[in-house]
């Protein structure tokens, strides 16, 4: 018995002793990484990805490759972090045909549908999410089995169920959103709590109307002064942060005055709430896509009603105006498209057409590259582990095609995906 103790003990040891030699390594040669903050980038660059993080990034005359890596070539593209989108619903369903076919789906279905969504995304090159209002918690319970390794997708920072007020934005039946309503200070901090308590990092409430309830006027304040202060105190004394989907200068003033940490959408902000948003620091979700042309397609395909068709053509200008003058200003932006990260979209995914949106309104393409990137990740506050391509941060790889930060539609054409060092996708072998 000794003799087969002193056996098991010795092959442990030994492969102890292995994984320490042999490492995961990684290392994707030949491509150029770009610099987020406007520096040079780095020509024939060398990444050794070791395990799940970055471990070096060089030039390939002054990196050394280790003996056993596996090689990567990716000669003639151009590395980026991982895309990330702020405003996602991996269970959406919106009114017209879409809705009526999802009337009975069960919260498993929803979930398992989810699954599927999730991992699309990260196939088209979305390697983080925040979830912002999932039914049943299905958005955390998809959170748990992505962290686990039993579902595939981005990482996700979920919202869990969104806090909404008796006929409120997303309060219609079938909606997307959460399913209770709360009203007053007292039971919106009880369901605030509730949320958190569940695992949400991440609270959303709607403090106007919005595009997809058919009524509640967009522009008009909804959630009391009382009941969006008591959200935001209840969640920050846990260190959850809120995220106010709004349309509503006067509603997103109150916000502001409660310490917001993002407004979602902004479809009718003036310049005088965009320039106090720049001041103050207060994040802005554009979601642009919602309200143009491009997601016109997409809402013939699921057979949205005549309200819904209107109600996105009227917003639509000024929606348009308003994410122009918060580029003017300098308010902080962070990509969220409102649909599903990979849907195809005008020739592309949503997350991508998103970002040529900014572009459209006055970005210059970096900028908007870095609202997909290291600015949507210190929203989150994770810029420390991930959103740039640097030693020791998750190795949340992308490679596209031509240079970014020139024409920002070379997102359209994603060669690798990697999150967390394992690759997902590559079209270059």
């Amino acid at each position: 018995m000794r003799n087969t103790w002193a056996i098991l003990a010795t092959i442990f040891v030994s492969a102890a002793g292995l994984a320490q030699e042999a490492p995961d390594v990684k290392a994707i040669v030949g491509a150029t990484v770009v610099d987020l903050d406007g520096g040079e980038a780095i020509e024939n660059a060398v990444v050794l990805v070791r395990g799940e993080r970055i471990a070096e990034i060089g030039t390939a005359e002054t990196t050394t490759i280790p003996a056993g890596a596996r090689l990567i070539r990716a000669d003639n593209t151009w590395l980026i972090p991982g895309l990330m989108n702020m405003h996602v619903h991996l269970g959406l369903r919106l009114p017209g045909k879409l809705e009526s076919e999802l009337a009975d789906e069960t919260p498993l279905e929803m979930v398992l549908r989810m699954s599927a969504n999730a991992r699309a995304s990260l196939l088209a090159g979305v390697t983080t999410i925040r979830l912002t209002g999932e039914q049943h918690h299905g958005g955390l319970a998809l959170q748990k089995a992505i962290a686990r390794g039993h579902a595939i997708g981005p990482r996700i920072f979920s919202a869990g169920d969104s806090v909404s007020i008796t006929g409120g934005h997303g309060t219609d039946s079938g909606s997307t959103y959460g399913h209770g309503t709360y009203d007053g200070p007292h039971e919106v901090m009880q369901a605030t709590r509730a949320e958190i308590a569940a695992g949400a990092s991440w609270v959303k409430i709607a403090i106007s109307g919005g595009i997809a309830t058919d009524g509640g006027a967009i522009a008009e304040a909804l959630m009391t002064p009382e009941e969006i202060a008591a959200v935001v105190d209840a969640a920050h004394r846990f260190g959850a942060k809120v995220a106010a989907h709004s349309g509503s200068s006067a509603a997103t003033h109150t916000a502001i005055d409660a310490g917001i940490d993002s407004i979602e959408h902004g479809y009718m902000l003036d310049r005088k709430v965009l320039s106090r948003m720049a001041e103050e620091g207060t994040w802005l979700v554009p979601t642009i896509l919602v309200t143009q042309p491009a997601i016109q397609t997409f809402l013939e395909q699921i057979g949205s009603p005549e309200w819904y068709m209107k109600r996105r053509v009227s917003v639509g200008k000024e929606h348009w105006k308003a994410l122009q003058m918060a580029i003017e200003e300098g308010v902080k932006i962070a990509l969220g498209s409102d649909q599903l990260p990979h849907w195809p979209t005008d020739g592309t995914t949503a997350t991508v057409r998103e970002a040529e949106y900014y572009v459209e309104a006055g970005m210059a393409p970096l900028a908007a590259l870095r609202s997909a990137t290291i600015l949507a990740a210190t929203m989150l506050g994770i810029e420390k582990e991930t959103g740039s391509l640097e030693a020791g941060k998750f190795a949340d790889i992308i490679a596209v095609t031509a240079d970014p930060t020139k024409d920002i539609s070379a997102l359209r054409d994603i060669v690798l995906v990697i999150k967390g060092g394992t690759v997902y996708r590559n079209s270059l072998e």
